[in-house]
């Protein structure tokens, strides 16, 4: 199984002619979604899914489906049976891959923010992509998909999340919005630098791809 970074949330897991692609949203490629054979989207925000692209894809390619949460399924209407919502606890089959569903909320942001549904997937026991929460599965990690910078976050809650979850290792996504400086400095705090985690911690450049 190969993963790929596509850019800031997006990744996508292949395995043969099997592409899965999960939350190819505006800060990346719309190339991403070329080939796909199914796409996950953990929430509506825009860095995550753009409607009118994914619908698009969904036109062109009649084969393609879609899994998500209540929220971002209710966007694509008169889709029928391709878009699929699922919640915490459920355990799916898309494009031949097992994917089992982790929480239910979006990090907050502000308290006076309303919070949105989100959605983690863990896709054949092998990599999460939380989305936009600190969600820990509580079944074992062997790769995360760590959210490093976002206005809901900190440093030091990611610090944290990376021990709690305790994967074999961990992936940068989410990171689309530092520049190189930030990027240095907050790598290094989950490395060298920081207090110390016990997980090795990784950044893949956009179209970058590891063997799982």
């Amino acid at each position: 199984m190969e993963l790929t970074k596509q850019g800031h949330a997006c990744v996508v897991v292949s395995d043969g002619d099997r592409r899965l692609v999960v939350d190819p949203g505006a800060f990346t490629d719309p190339a991403a979604l070329q080939g796909a054979s199914a796409v996950l989207v953990t929430h509506e925000h825009a860095d995550h899914v753009v409607p009118e692209r994914l619908r698009a894809a969904l036109k062109a390619d009649p084969a393609l489906e879609v899994w998500t949460n209540p929220s971002v399924a209710a966007l694509f209407e008169g889709l029928g049976s391709r878009v699929h919502a699922v919640g915490d606890g459920d355990a799916v089959t898309a494009a031949g891959f097992e994917v089992q569903v982790h929480g239910e909320w979006h990090a907050v942001i502000h308290p006076d923010l309303p919070r949105v549904r989100n959605v983690g997937f863990l896709i054949e026991g092998q990599v999460f992509h939380p989305g936009d929460a600190f969600t820990v599965p509580g079944t074992p990690v062997p790769t995360l998909l760590l959210p490093l910078h976002a206005p809901w976050s900190k440093v030091a809650e990611v610090i944290d999340y990376v021990r709690a979850v305790e994967a074999d290792q961990a992936y940068a996504v989410h990171d689309g919005l530092l520049n190189d400086t930030g990027l240095g400095l907050v790598t290094g705090l989950l490395g060298e630098r920081g207090p110390g985690t016990p997980t090795p911690f990784s950044r893949l450049a956009a179209g970058e791809s590891v063997d799982l």
